[in-house]
């Protein structure tokens, strides 16, 4: 990318994309990147059940830090959003952001694709037998009554009261921690096509 001027965005749930900080300078001093990273919840006992393998939540802000001080411009991804579980850390998670200096925020409500769905009412079963009705009800609710809406525009945010209220308290506290802020429009005028194509790329 940084050899041909492509312009990317990466997103990841994994601090690890730091390895990586000696291409993402200068690719943003191009404005040829910009980096999203997921930032589900600041509970460590739900993180370790929720998001196995992955980056504590201290880890990824420290991430957006480290990137935001060297000049990679970095926004969070408060996603999934999944109702009754950790659907109240949303003002938190947009605050810890910010001021780690990430440009903006964006979300997604949990929906669950073919076989994703058992699997997922499995783990509920498991980790929250306490709430897991509840949490299915409200995810149904929020699309239309099935575990996944693909329809474009909606599948991402959901319909109905749930979704509506999520949304409406996202974009309150968006506007309280982020004000104006927002991510740089990437540069796509200075892309240069490999000399020899695509497969090019691939030369030693």
């Amino acid at each position: 990318a940084l050899d041909f001027k492509q312009p990317i965005t990466i997103i990841t749930k994994n601090a690890l994309v730091l390895r990586d900080l000696d291409l993402l300078v200068p690719l943003a001093e191009q404005r040829l990147v910009g980096v999203a990273i997921s930032l589900t919840t600041l509970n460590e006992d739900l993180r370790r059940v929720m998001e196995p393998r992955t980056s504590t939540g201290l880890n990824r802000l420290r991430a957006m830090e480290t990137l935001h001080r060297a000049g990679v411009p970095v926004m969070a991804m408060i996603a999934p959003i999944v109702p009754a579980l950790n659907e109240s850390e949303v003002p938190a998670l947009l605050k810890a952001a910010a001021e780690a200096g990430a440009r903006t925020a964006g979300y997604t409500l949990l929906r669950t694709n073919g076989a994703v769905k058992p699997v997922f009412e499995q783990w509920l079963a498991d980790h929250f037998p306490d709430r897991a009705a509840r949490i299915m009800a409200q995810v149904k609710t929020s699309h239309g009554g099935q575990m996944n809406d693909s329809t474009f525009g909606r599948r991402m945010r959901g319909s109905g009261v749930f979704a509506e209220n999520i949304a409406r308290v996202f974009a309150v506290m968006r506007k309280r921690y982020f004000g104006g802020r927002a991510m740089p429009e990437l540069d796509r005028t200075l892309f240069k096509p490999p000399p020899k194509g695509q497969l090019g790329l691939f030369d030693a």
